[in-house]
């Protein structure tokens, strides 16, 4: 399923829905968190950026793997498979961290939605906002690293 379509790697079809959806979603949750009176603009981009990001990330993360699958079975090796494993490693905290930020951002949006029954305690607000900063910087700095160092293995640029 994440290998090929029609002969093409996957991950070449589905690494850019994750380089659009996590920046977007980092950038949701920062709004979402400092902005109170954008929440009811941005609530629901926020909750489909929720979803969509960490499953953008995790399907280019599995075809990411099956693509380097197939490069070891043909033979690579040396310096451009360890560019790859650095590209990998990345990719995979780049899913965990949109994944944890999205769950934060869905319960975040829930509890303010909810809130206008019982309004949520200042305190659980404030740092709910500031583990989505939090979450959306590393998240953002995660899918930068991961796109940049994909390029280095692909390209073969230096920093």
């Amino acid at each position: 399923m994440f290998d090929q379509i029609n002969g093409m790697p996957v991950h070449a079809l589905v690494l850019h829905a994750a380089v659009v959806f996590v920046p977007l979603l980092a950038l949701l949750a920062i709004v979402y968190a400092v902005v109170p009176r954008w929440r009811p603009k941005v609530g629901w981009a926020a909750v489909l950026m929720a979803i969509a990001a960490p499953v953008s990330a995790f399907a280019a993360m599995e075809s990411g793997e099956k693509l380097r699958d197939r490069l070891v079975a043909s033979g690579m090796a040396g310096p451009p498979l360890e560019k790859i494993n650095d590209h990998q490693g990345f990719g995979t905290f780049t899913f965990y961290f949109s994944l944890a930020l999205g769950i934060v951002t869905l319960i975040a949006v829930f509890l303010t939605l909810r809130s206008t029954a019982r309004p949520l305690p200042r305190a659980a607000g404030v740092l709910l906002a500031v583990l989505m900063v939090a979450l959306a910087a590393v998240s953002g700095y995660y899918v930068f690293r991961t796109g940049d160092s994909g390029a280095q293995a692909v390209w073969g640029t230096t920093s």
